[in-house]
Formats: C-alpha cells, structure tokens, sequence
C-alpha cells in the first residue's frame, strides 16, 4: 500500500572537514547538537526522523508544509548555534511504499537524498514542480535543472528561502500515533 509523505534529507555540509581541524569532542559535541535541534524540532513540528545517517539524517512528515516548516526552521536554528557548518537539505513528496516497516521505497525517497546532495549552494532544495502551496512566508527561487543519478530527464529545482510562521502543531498524523495503536 502507498502512502503519500515528504521526505526530507539533511546532512552536516563540510563536517568531515571539520572533523579533521577539530578534536574528537568538539565533533562529538558538534554532532550531539545537529542531533539535538532536530530531535526538538521534530516533536515540535510534528514530524518524524525516520533515521539518522552519521552526520544526516532522513525525516519523514505526512504533508508537505510540516516537511519544509521543518527544513525552514532547522537551518534557522542550526545556523544560529553553529556558524561553521551548513545544512545541505532536499525535499520530495510522493507516494512512498513502507517496507517491512522500517524503509520508504519510491521515487520520493530517491529524489530528497539526491537534490540534497546538490544543495550545497542552496542550502534547501525541492523539485520546482512540487514548490507550490508553501507555508506562508516561505518562497520558491527556481535554481534550474539538475541531472541526478537515478532520474531519466533533468529535474528542475527550487530553492527554499524566508521565514516561516512561528506556530507549529505537534502531529505527526502517522496512524500508529492514533487509537487504538496509542495508548
């Protein structure tokens, strides 16, 4: 059964550099604060991280607005703690397969991981067909196409910038956090 989600990956741009010029507990240190800002972000936002990927990580949110409200806000904050280091975030929506109820399969995926990776200059990135609606205060800039490993044509993309609303609802809708599956 499909599921319609967005999927949003981050990753720590310039982190194994850091690294290397860095001790050990400074890294840690820097690590356990990234983690820190979208574990609380999350909860308050009302989505999910699905995973984390040593200096990434994937979320997952059941509308697109939780989805950008969440890229939007954790490069505000993570920017504010920690000037050295950037945020390289993609978005995608789309129907998404869970399998065996730890892993989203679909194009949806695929395409986050991979815009995130080109996101260095752009700090957020989301296919410019799917920039529509966003929440108020957030604005799409077209960046142009990029040719992504696993995608036939070229897939524009837009940049995410401005502010968003400063009110978040805390749902992550997902139907395991309804009755009768919560308690």
């Amino acid at each position: 059964m499909r599921y319609p989600r967005t999927i949003v990956f981050v990753d720590l741009s310039g982190f194994t550099a850091y690294i290397g010029r860095t001790d050990d507990d400074a890294a840690i240190a820097m690590l356990k604060t990234f983690r820190e800002t979208a574990r609380d972000l999350a909860s308050e936002v009302g989505v999910r991280i699905d995973k984390h990927l040593g200096d990434g990580l994937m979320a997952i949110a059941t509308d697109q607005n939780s989805g950008v409200i969440f890229a939007m806000e954790l490069q505000r904050r993570f920017g504010e703690q920690r000037e050295e280091l950037n945020l390289r975030i993609g978005i995608a929506s789309g129907d998404i397969i869970l399998f065996q109820g730890e892993d989203y399969i679909g194009t949806a995926p695929n395409l986050a991981a991979r815009l995130c990776d080109e996101a260095a200059r752009y700090g957020i990135l989301m296919p410019t067909y799917q920039a529509i609606n966003l929440p108020d205060g957030v604005i799409a800039e077209p960046v142009g196409e990029f040719t992504l490993q696993g995608f036939e044509h070229p897939v524009p993309a837009s940049r995410l910038v401005g502010i968003v609303p400063a009110k978040f609802r805390n749902d992550t809708e997902e139907h395991w956090t309804r009755t009768p599956f919560a308690m």
